[in-house]
């Protein structure tokens, strides 16, 4: 049984991420350009002049975060953030989107344009203080996430209805060959949004307009899926004692006034315990 985690209605709430050092959930509202939290079991949140959108962990008191025009390095003590690597930052109809950690300290990011034009964003990693290109072409990027025994990262254009498998390096973490289709879930008429991979290698993958998350095997066999009380699920991610808490974002983007008003949790960002066994978030190196 799910629950609400915090009820402040996201727009497009996105990107959770537990930070391991914290033990804390940090999230996003794209749309209204805020990076989200609770700190003593109080609502707190940071305001941004740009839309923002993912995360990764450096340290205690150090996020990079992914914005419309880069990646920082962004302190959580001061609120001050420092300029990594610019992220299309000559293309203002883009922004970022989803986006994990690797197991090799490096960070994946996806980048969409702001109406959703077809084939105009792109999946990049930033590592070792580069930033490149490794997918072109994507309308909407998500599910990007990494199987525990380092050898798989996966994503989607959730356009396509697919999610995507790719083999990795063993040493460097890029991908090597294609990608091939992991789940099409097209005949079933389900939006793939984001996902992560818990410590047994399923994949829990928040479907958009489901009201779910799904569980699938790394065989691609689905499993279960875990219910929440709101239409457009965005964004899972593992945290809590022993990480068997599943947190999920949502969002209000899309739904009309009546829908909202009948059902007034669409937005919030809950949490359903003792879902599964998560992995920690890798860390970023810098």
């Amino acid at each position: 049984m799910s629950r609400v985690f915090d009820d402040r209605p996201c727009a497009l709430g996105e990107g959770p991420l537990w930070h391991p050092e914290r033990n804390q959930l940090f999230w996003f509202d794209i749309l209204n350009k805020r990076l989200m939290t609770r700190q003593d079991d109080q609502p707190h949140s940071w305001q941004f002049d740009e839309h923002v959108s993912a995360a990764g962990w450096v340290d205690h008191d150090t996020l990079l975060i992914a914005s419309e025009t880069a990646l920082w390095r962004f302190d959580l003590i001061h609120g001050k953030k420092d300029r990594l690597v610019l992220l299309e930052a000559d293309n203002p109809v883009t922004r970022s989107n989803d986006g994990r950690a690797d197991p090799w300290g490096g960070f994946w990011i996806g980048t969409m344009c702001k109406q959703a034009e077809p084939g105009a964003g792109a999946i990049y990693r930033y590592w070792r203080g580069t930033l490149r290109q490794i997918v072109a072409d994507i309308t909407i990027s998500n599910a990007i996430c990494f199987a525990p025994d380092r050898s798989t990262a996966y994503f989607c254009d959730t356009v396509t209805g697919q999610v995507r498998r790719w083999a990795l390096n063993a040493d460097t973490g890029w991908p090597e060959g294609d990608s091939v289709v992991f789940l099409d879930l097209r005949a079933e008429g389900l939006n793939p949004d984001g996902a992560v991979v818990d410590a047994a290698g399923n994949i829990w993958i928040a479907q958009w307009g489901a009201a779910r998350v799904a569980a699938y095997g790394p065989d691609g066999r689905f499993l279960h899926a875990v219910e929440f009380d709101a239409a457009h699920t965005s964004c899972p991610a593992f945290g809590g004692d022993a990480l068997t808490t599943l947190f999920c974002t949502t969002a209000r983007q899309g739904l009309d006034t009546a829908t909202v008003e009948k059902h007034p949790t669409n937005g919030m960002t809950f949490a359903a315990n003792n879902a599964g066994r998560g992995q920690p978030e890798h860390r970023v190196i810098l």
